[in-house]
């Protein structure tokens, strides 16, 4: 566990999944370093996709990292889920003010959000009651250009502190790959689904392999209330999200058929 000399200030937890190393992270720490005290716990190589996976059957390794000047960063062997909770139980001081996720390489609108490790590490905090977000860029180049999304960043954060979600909440946002960003949209989720296909390949050695290729489909695409409609014309889409899954519409008619 480490201290701080400041109690005033803010207390940041930021991790992601695309490693310690991304650019976006490091812009996502610049940015909470003029907001308060940081302390990163992120991935120790690139965790894409792994939704809320858990390390159960290995060692968690912690390892301190020194790639930001003046904060507190630790990279971990495990997933997102994984390094939020080692976070929490062990490296801060305090129940942090707030944990931010990202800037992911890569949007993560629609159905995305359920195979996100960038959400999902925002959801671990948010289950134990820390105010959440996670940012995403609609960019997935490794040499994606962050610069744009710094003012916005910073407004949503210091607005969450200022008045934070019931607990169950969290935020989503998205973050259009423009300088020309027309606004921010509160909005809801787009209904999507992936249409996937396996393309069945051979290995040097003859043996068969799947490699996984699709597109998405958007489901609601004349609907102008969605995260995607949102992020297509140019708007950073604010999606309020729970990690509740019940679909509490249907209980009524359950209770009724069983």
């Amino acid at each position: 566990m480490v201290t701080f000399a400041s109690m005033s200030l803010p207390l940041i937890l930021i991790s992601n999944d695309d490693g310690i190393t991304a650019h976006g992270i490091r812009v996502l720490v610049e940015e909470m370093q003029k907001i308060g005290e940081v302390i990163v716990v992120a991935p120790d190589k690139p965790q894409s996709a792994m939704g809320h996976a858990i390390t159960i059957m290995e060692p968690l390794r912690l390892k301190q990292s020194f790639i930001f000047e003046g904060v507190t960063a630790y990279e971990c062997s495990g997933t997102p889920a994984d390094c939020v909770k080692l976070a929490l139980d062990k490296i801060c001081p305090r129940r942090p003010d707030i944990m931010v996720s990202g800037i992911n390489h890569g949007p993560n609108s629609s159905i995305n959000v359920i195979y996100s490790g960038t959400m999902s590490a925002a959801v671990e905090a948010a289950v134990d009651g820390v105010q959440a977000i996670g940012f995403s860029l609609n960019d997935y180049s490794i040499e994606a250009n962050f610069e744009h999304t710094r003012p916005y960043v910073q407004q949503i954060v210091q607005k969450m502190l200022e008045k934070p979600l019931p607990y169950g909440t969290l935020l989503n946002v998205n973050i259009p790959n423009t300088e020309f960003i027309k606004g921010i949209k509160v909005c809801r989720q787009c209904g999507g689904k992936y249409a996937e296909n396996f393309e069945e390949r051979v290995d040097p050695t003859g043996k068969k392999y799947y490699w996984m290729t699709g597109k998405f489909i958007n489901l609601e695409p004349e609907d102008n209330d969605t995260d995607i409609w949102a992020i297509e014309n140019d708007y950073i889409s604010v999606v309020p999200t729970k990690f509740d899954l019940t679909s509490n519409s249907v209980i009524q008619h359950l209770r009724q058929l069983l």
